[in-house]
């Protein structure tokens, strides 16, 4: 590129993405941002708070804050023409919307573009928008610039992700995707209106391998978002909304049976408030919710209770090359604030690209496919945003841990996969055993087996599977106790549950450097759930040290102190 600066129009730059969008790109020196929206004096306050010095927000407009950002005045009414002349931006990306409810003239951002020669995109969540903007492709075409539209969570980083799992198949079944988001999150006024559009209204989806008419907020479906090597999203239940990727799926999978895109708010009660009024418009009770969108944003800001984390999961199933079951889930999982950046790292991986030279084909078309998973996942190291495919082959179960863990195995230090690999194995070494002095404590260790205090004792334990779980067999200097592990099912699923006699702990497994933590995310006595912060917890890891296995068990409880610590080394035996 030349020394000129590439020029990026944001229309909405100063609203909710479109303000995002401007923080992730203001740390490139090779741009021009132009900060647009119809309020000059609200621009000019976003970007007055751009430049300002922001303790800990390295590269999301702080300190670091390199590009030339400017605040323009844009109005989508007015004369397009003469305001892009006048700006001349490389690109325009239109970060407002709702753009369910643009009406009929709703591609003239692009027509304009592509009329004046301007390189176009989107982050719209319009089913009928984005598919239909194919049909400026010969347009865009004839004057060599594109217009991708979708470039956002769903479709671009969910096809990328379908993408990415789809070598694994010779035929794809069923997809589903869905969206998790925090619960502090402040949801713009345009989310929620676009949702209002098609709340308790028809949603064309696929089933038995024909289009069937789904209920917006209605139709739902059970998922426990788990990225490999991170403590899962609790269970929740996703909701039906409108997205492209219902319209463009058929035509990327000409087998597709069944297809499904979901959005799980919590904390849940208030999803259950928006299913409720969903079911009153489907009855006709009501016309439309959009006059109650307002409403709607202030119940989601006033019920912000629950995790600071969000979410995202594509799930694909069907026949693999040789003829067996397969399904395979790619899982996101956003820590803290990061989560609402992830519908414009798509619009930032595009620029990063141009920026060095990669350019998308002339034409205009849906963003669905134009990013691969790399692109999004070099954007999330900026973050602390974990993702990772598991694939699960019906016919050939893999060991218990690497099923668990999917991608994430592969981080685990040698000591331990050996240890995890799977088959009747046995290994022996030494241990310290610490108990606690508690009357509780006692009769919990007494009911369970766990040997007594001791220095320097012999242990053997011998792992033996067992159709989908695996016995473990622990010998303490000729103390011996029984547990056996499985994979969580239902709203356990992705979790570790590991049964003590009538003590059922679920755990989550999370490597960290060398270490293997198993952290506990639930507990049931005799089938019965129990408070969380009553669970026996501690810290309990795996490690290498010196290319051994290490373990560290650590079991104990607010009512019952420390029932057992141990900690040693084991070693397999050939």
């Amino acid at each position: 590129m030349s020394g000129e600066r590439f020029c990026v129009l944001i229309i909405g730059g100063y609203g909710t993405f479109g303000g995002r969008l401007a923080r992730l790109l203001g740390d490139e020196p090779r741009l021009r941002l132009l900060v647009a929206g119809r309020s000059l004096e609200k621009a000019d306050d976003f970007v007055a708070d751009l430049r300002t010095p922001k303790d800990g927000a390295e590269g999301l407009g702080s300190n670091n804050l390199g590009a030339m950002v400017q605040a323009v005045r844009f109005d989508r009414d007015g004369d397009l023409t003469e305001q892009l002349t006048r700006m001349r931006p490389a690109l325009v990306v239109d970060a407002s919307g709702p753009f369910q409810t643009f009406g009929k003239n709703a591609y003239k951002v692009a027509e304009a573009c592509i009329d004046l020669g301007i390189d176009y995109a989107d982050i719209a969540d319009s089913t009928g928008f984005v598919a239909g903007i194919g049909g400026l492709d010969a347009a865009a075409r004839a004057k060599g610039t594109f217009a991708l539209s979708g470039l956002s969570s769903l479709p671009a980083l969910s096809f990328a992700a379908l993408d990415a799992m789809a070598p694994h198949f010779s035929r794809v079944d069923s997809v589903a995707a869905g969206i998790a988001p925090s619960a502090h999150v402040r949801i713009g006024l345009n989310v929620v209106r676009a949702i209002a559009s098609y709340a308790g209204r028809k949603i064309t989806v696929r089933r038995d391998g024909r289009p069937a008419a789904g209920r917006g907020l209605l139709d739902s479906m059970r998922v426990t978002v788990a990225a490999p090597g991170v403590a899962p999203l609790r269970s929740r239940k996703f909701l039906l909304v409108d997205a492209p990727d219902l319209k463009l799926l058929p035509a990327r999978f000409a087998d597709l049976k069944s297809s499904f895109t979901g959005v799980g708010t919590e904390p849940q009660p208030l999803q259950r408030l928006l299913s409720l009024v969903a079911r009153l418009v489907h009855l006709r009770l009501l016309p439309s919710l959009l006059p109650f969108s307002r409403l709607l944003q202030r119940a989601s800001h006033a019920l912000a209770i629950g995790e600071h984390r969000g979410g995202m999961f594509v799930r694909i199933s069907g026949i693999d090359h040789a003829g067996n079951r397969l399904s395979c889930g790619w899982h996101l999982i956003a820590e803290g604030d990061d989560g609402p950046f992830i519908p414009v790292i798509g619009v930032d991986a595009l620029v990063r690209r141009l920026l060095t030279g990669m350019r998308p084909e002339d034409g205009a078309r849906p963003a669905a496919g134009e990013l691969r998973l790399a692109d999004f996942e070099a954007a999330f190291r900026r973050f602390s945003i974990t993702s990772g495919i598991r694939v699960e082959n019906e016919e050939a179960r893999q060991p218990l841990y690497r099923q668990i863990l999917g991608s994430a195995w592969d981080q685990l230090p040698p000591a331990i996969s050996a240890l995890h690999a799977g088959g009747t194995r046995v290994a022996s070494g030494r241990a310290r055993i610490e108990r606690g002095g508690g009357l509780l404590a006692r009769i919990v260790a007494g009911m369970i087996g766990f040997p007594r205090a001791g220095e320097d004792v012999p242990v053997t334990v011998r792992f033996v599977p067992d159709g989908d779980r695996e016995i473990w067999t622990r010998d303490f200097g000729g103390t011996v106790f029984r547990s056996w592990q499985v994979e969580g099912k239902g709203r356990d699923r992705h979790l570790l549950a590991e049964v003590f006699g009538p003590f059922r702990v679920l755990m989550a497994l999370v490597p960290d450097g060398e270490k293997l933590r198993l952290v506990v995310r639930g507990w049931r006595f005799c089938g019965i759930p129990l408070p969380l912060f009553l669970a026996p917890g501690g810290d309990t890891y795996e490690e290498e040290r010196d290319g051994r296995f290490h373990f560290h068990v650590e079991i104990g409880g607010r009512l019952t102190g420390l029932v057992v610590r141990y900690t040693g080394w084991l070693d397999l035996e050939e």
